[in-house]
């Protein structure tokens, strides 16, 4: 690979599959990351996460080494470890005692040889993937009314369509660039009608119309109104009904049952009247509507029904299959379609055949050579670690996920690997919360040295290409699987030696008597089964299918009305709404609500590694609405117990009345890594949809208290340290250089009492900075004397320093600053209450070579010299700009609009994901 050469990639993050425009300099390790102004799915626009991707390929803390028991080992010892274990398992307990969870991170390729592996091979349909916890209802649904998993639409459709409906989907923060283009098509055609359909008033109701704060779990309810409504007004495509659907009555007759009139709907929607008849009247009055629904609909135990409430609208009405109209599923990870094409899901087999059809199944047999092919569904992810932790599976390989941190009813899948026979973990990094569980760790490529394909929201692949050469030891998923695999005896199926011959295997497969002789299936990239490694190599985005028929792709399907069902027509599906499993109860009244952030990605192991994406929300918080703050005597910015039946966590409380009364709303990313006690997926209740398999991820009934520390804190630090688990009889948490292991840091400390530990209620977060590590703090026992708890562990990691030290024992406050070389090294800020200085200025004197006396004097107050601005909380990450620059530069020059905002300071013109808080503070 050439230095500072030019390559066209994808952005690992959302669905939405942003192409990247790399500038890579190989030998210092060294990209510049801009958007690939050529590629449709964005042209050109990335958002914060995106835009910070060059900070994340560093090699601190990658897995770079196989690893066996913790030992380094080479890759022959590893891989002969894997496969005689599932040999031996299998011999003994069989097939269905082994499985494989992997993840939408997986390229498509990847996902294709794990899935024949597992599914083809080892004989057994334990292959599920993270992807189950995402988007299983929108593939159940799809599967139900289209007779496949199909998207019917495009993104060119936003520019389209006359009325575009937000459902449980907050865009702007979690799919930002197609955000930022639905708002560009507003701005340029105010006629735009945007409805948003959440609980919360979040960053998407920027830009909408009208905002319906439904009911958790009301949708249904909602959208069968919609129907019966349509049915009344006499607004029914009956021709599109008679000629191509089947099953309306049944339909029709479930949805009036259920809210038969706009006042029925309000009430169990608690929404006012005249919003719903607004919304109703809207639909009606617009003919090219687009549904974009995501994981408020998806993750439910009902999300099946609630996807098909969503269609059954739209083919009541013909509005689908044609520009500008239509439902639309937003897909939450960059390759959670690529994996539902290979069959990642345990319920399919490959290129969208299933376990449903005896023929079907023996027709990947026959594809594949495949005597001993599954002839059943397998584990879905929640059974699945049921499972292990009853030992019905004894063996486990993870691949590219972190199921510790991000399964529902967490603390049992930790029991569960904790108590497997053999864990095996495929990833690129090495400490995770399910690495540290793992017996065998396999070091794979990580983003910017993955080659392979990657399929986004809307049926289109991109190629996602390597940018550096393999880091260590680290090797291609798909290259690691195949080792396995021939291992096994399976070498005659797989004899892959480059990317390219695996997609033109995948691509043959989904041609593979995909006719009228034998049933069409939509899924098909047979003009792409010969593709040779030139053209495979120069591979340009285009949307599947990919045949005879549409060589150049096919950006909509059912404008014909011809539907993939045995009869040719698309199905209604009659719903009946139906409640949560575990409603709110006395003991755990309130609903807890969960989603993602602007800047941080799933369990944070590579968006944490960049500085400028954990400033905007550092530490793990709980959205309260005031009414419930007051009842549960929460303040702002304290902290709080959050517990449910299944676990606890500790989050910094907000409270904001863009929040329902009754509900609670904390983010998924936190790990045991960042924090002691803030993994969000403890608390998730497990139950899961009937049809999908799909986790309640939105509906848990919780309780809330306020957490009593008796003091809080901060360090801001040079170096890394490691905040210990246990500390001395000074009741503190012990900071220590990062790198000292426990044994020798305590070795130190050896003539200090030890028979105190910090209990597992203590609060700790770790944030990295620009030139930084930050930790926020919180104890229940105090010191005997903070100076020496403090001085005694930092004084004694290298060169002399000076300290400045302010203590108040009556107070219960300690400040100090260690300063090397007249440079600040570390900060610290302890008080009895939460009542403690913003860090930002002080995170800025670690960007500075040498302090200033005006600084040094000004340290220990927390608080900025005179004449020296303080940026406030970051409200922009793509420009690091903090809301007291902003609110100055308002007030000075007295700006008006966000686009004003903008032209001063750049906050707000790149993703754009900021802009709802830039018109908060105007």
């Amino acid at each position: 690979m050439n230095d500072n050469a030019t390559i066209q990639t994808t952005c690992p993050y959302c669905g939405v599959g942003c192409g990247i425009s790399a500038i890579v300099d190989e030998q210092n390790r060294q990209v510049n990351i801009s958007g690939d102004k050529s590629h449709p799915a964005n042209f050109g626009r990335l958002c914060s996460k995106g835009s910070a991707l060059g900070e994340t390929i560093e090699l601190k803390g990658r897995l770079l080494q196989p690893k066996v028991y913790g030992h380094d080992v080479g890759w022959a010892e590893a891989l002969d470890l894997v496969a005689d274990s599932f040999i031996k398992t299998i011999e003994q307990y069989g097939s269905d005692a082994v499985a494989i969870y992997g993840s939408g991170q997986l390229l498509t390729e990847d996902y294709y040889v794990a899935n024949k592996l597992m599914k083809g091979f080892i004989g057994s349909g334990n292959m599920d993937t993270n992807s189950r916890l995402c988007m299983s209802s929108s593939v159940a649904g799809h599967k139900r009314a289209f007779g496949s998993d199909t998207v019917p639409g495009c993104y060119d459709d936003y520019e389209q369509a006359e009325m575009i409906i937000l459902i449980g989907s907050n865009a702007a923060w979690c799919h930002p660039v197609s955000f930022q283009r639905i708002r560009a098509v507003k701005e340029a055609n105010p006629a735009l009608k945007i409805v948003v359909i959440d609980p919360r008033r979040t960053a998407s109701c920027d830009i909408a119309d009208l905002h319906l704060s439904i009911a958790s779990g009301s949708d249904a309810i909602l959208f069968n109104g919609l129907l019966a409504f349509l049915s009344q007004q006499n607004a029914l495509n009956q021709a599109y009904i008679d000629a191509h659907t089947e099953g309306f009555v049944k339909a029709l007759e479930a949805a009036a049952n259920s809210g038969d009139t706009v006042e029925k709907v309000a009430v169990q929607c608690r929404v006012a009247i005249d919003d719903v008849r607004c919304f109703y009247q809207w639909f009606v009055s617009h003919e090219k509507v687009m549904s974009l629904y995501s994981q408020g609909i998806n993750q439910s135990s009902s999300g099946t029904d609630k996807v098909n409430a969503i269609i059954n609208y739209h083919l009541a009405t013909g509005r689908i299959g044609k520009p500008g109209m239509g439902p639309f599923s937003l897909t939450g990870q960059p390759n959670a379609m690529g994996g539902r094409e290979v069959g990642g899901l345990s319920h399919q087999l490959a290129a969208h055949i299933d376990f449903s059809s005896p023929d079907d199944i023996n027709r990947v047999a026959r594809f594949w050579g495949a005597d001993r092919i599954a002839r059943k569904p397998g584990l879905v992810a929640v059974e699945l670690f049921d499972a292990i932790y009853d030992g019905q599976v004894k063996a486990v390989w993870i691949m590219g996920t972190n199921p510790v941190v991000s399964m529902p009813n967490a603390d049992k899948v930790k029991l569960a690997l904790q108590r497997c026979d053999f864990v095996v973990v495929s990833d690129c990094m090495a400490h995770t919360d399910t690495t540290a569980l793992a017996h065998v760790l396999l070091p794979a490529l990580g983003w910017s040295e993955k080659d392979g394909t990657v399929t986004n929201s809307e049926r289109r692949i991109s190629r996602q290409r390597a940018l550096f050469s393999p880091a260590g030891s680290a090797k291609p998923d798909w290259w690691i699987i195949t080792q396995v695999a021939r291992r096994m005896g399976y070498e005659q199926a797989f004899q892959y030696r480059h990317t390219y011959e695996i997609f033109r295997e995948h691509a043959a497969l989904s041609g593979f008597e995909n006719n009228t002789a034998h049933g069409l299936r939509d899924f098909d990239l047979s003009a792409l089964a010969d593709i040779s490694e030139h053209a495979y190599d120069r591979l340009q985005p285009i949307q599947w299918p990919i045949n005879q028929a549409y060589p150049q792709g096919r950006a909509r399907f059912f404008d014909d009305g011809q539907f993939f069902t045995a009869s040719g027509k698309a199905q209604f599906i009659a719903i009946v709404p139906r409640p949560p499993v575990n409603p709110p109860d006395e003991g755990y009244p309130l609903v807890l609500n969960t989603g993602r952030l602007r800047d941080q990605w799933h369990t944070m192991t590579r968006t944490a590694i960049a500085a400028q994406l954990n400033q905007h929300k550092p530490e793990p918080f709980v959205e309260v609405h005031p009414v419930d703050a007051q009842r549960h005597a929460l303040s702002s910015n304290t902290l709080a117990v959050i517990e449910s039946r299944w676990g606890s966590m500790i989050a910094r409380v907000q409270i904001t009345d863009s929040q329902q009364q009754g509900s609670l709303f904390v983010p998924m990313h936190w790990t045991e890594q960042y924090t002691s006690q803030g993994r969000m997926g403890a608390l998730v209740n497990p139950v899961i949809d009937p049809v999908s398999k799909q986790p309640e991820s939105k509906h848990t009934p919780v309780r809330i208290k306020a957490y009593h520390p008796v003091w809080q804190g901060f360090i801001l630090s040079r170096r890394e340290l490691t905040i210990l688990n246990a500390g001395m009889d000074c009741g503190c948490s012990l900071p220590l250089p990062a790198g000292e292991g426990r044994g020798e840091g305590i070795q130190k400390s050896a003539n200090r009492d030890r028979s105190q530990y910090i209990t597992e209620s203590d609060y700790r977060v770790k944030i990295k900075g620009e030139q930084f590590y930050r930790y926020e703090l919180a104890g229940l026992s105090l010191p005997v004397d903070w100076r020496s708890c403090v001085r005694d562990n930092l004084d004694d990691i290298g060169e002399p320093a000076q300290w400045q030290e302010y203590q108040d024992t009556g107070k219960g406050a300690y400040r100090a600053a260690r300063i090397v070389d007249n440079r600040l090294e570390t900060v610290i800020f302890i008080a009895a209450d939460n009542h403690l200085p913003e860090r930002n200025w002080l995170a800025g004197l670690f960007s500075k070579t040498a302090l200033e006396t005006s600084e040094r004097r000004a340290l220990l107050t927390g608080q900025p010299p005179l004449g020296v601005a303080d940026v406030g909380m970051i409200v922009c990450a793509c420009f690091n700009v903090g809301e007291k620059t902003i609110r100055t530069v308002i007030k000075e020059k007295g700006l008006k609009t966000h686009q004003d905002v903008g032209a001063c300071l750049k906050a707000g013109t790149n993703c754009g994901s900021c802009v709802p808080e830039i018109k908060a503070l105007l």
